[in-house]
């Protein structure tokens, strides 16, 4: 009798050890990369003394990090937070003001924002964002031959969405789109974002 015990519960670890462990889909920490499309849009501000009196608007390809926290409130509700760093690749933005040549160039940006999200399934998860922004700009102003520069941070906010899916138990793909307004000093400073990010969740 005492031989069938043992040998049912030897078989039950076994069973147990050899069993997969169930991937605990986004809960706990994570980093990624992440590459997308930046439009930015400028209209009657000025920047560091510089005005911008056109509305003028550029394309450009952006590249990044992030790292972030996810934590499952509920079998399909996730919430958490995320600090993200990019940097745009030709991204000069021309304009004409009074007859002077303005070139803005966007040079990097970060952001702090919180997501919440609802898993569709136990994979995929769509989600909103919201948070800070901050950007370094610099401006060049050529007036009568003459070159001014000058370099401001913009301070601004950003919403978004998307759908993160588990490719495997650590790896995940995202989809997300971003709007980002810096306008909040007075006229216009816009970001358009469509992005692709990949995580490493822990």
């Amino acid at each position: 009798m005492k031989s069938k015990i043992i040998v049912t519960a030897l078989a039950g670890i076994a069973g147990f050890i050899a069993a997969p462990a169930q991937a605990n889909n986004f809960d706990g920490p994570y980093v990624g990369v992440q590459a997308g499309w930046n439009r930015a849009e400028v209209a009657d501000r000025t920047i560091d003394a510089q005005p911008v009196d056109a509305e003028v608007s550029r394309e450009a390809v952006v590249l990044g990090g992030y790292a972030g926290y996810n934590y499952k409130v509920s079998d399909r509700f996730v919430i958490g937070a995320e600090a993200g760093f990019s940097g745009a690749f030709d991204d000069d933005i021309r304009a004409q003001t009074s007859g002077d040549s303005v070139t803005i160039d966007p040079r990097y940006s970060f952001d702090l924002t919180a997501r919440a999200g609802y898993l569709v399934d136990d994979k995929t998860l769509a989600y909103v964002r919201g948070g800070y922004a901050n950007a370094r700009v610099r401006t060049t102003l050529v007036s009568d031959d003459v070159t001014s520069r000058a370099s401001d941070n913009l301070d601004g906010w950003l919403v978004g969405g998307g759908v993160e899916r588990m490719l495997t138990d650590n790896i995940s793909a995202r989809l997300e789109y971003r709007y980002t307004d810096f306008g909040n000093n007075g006229g216009l400073y816009d970001q358009h974002q469509a992005l692709v990010g990949i995580s490493y969740n822990f």
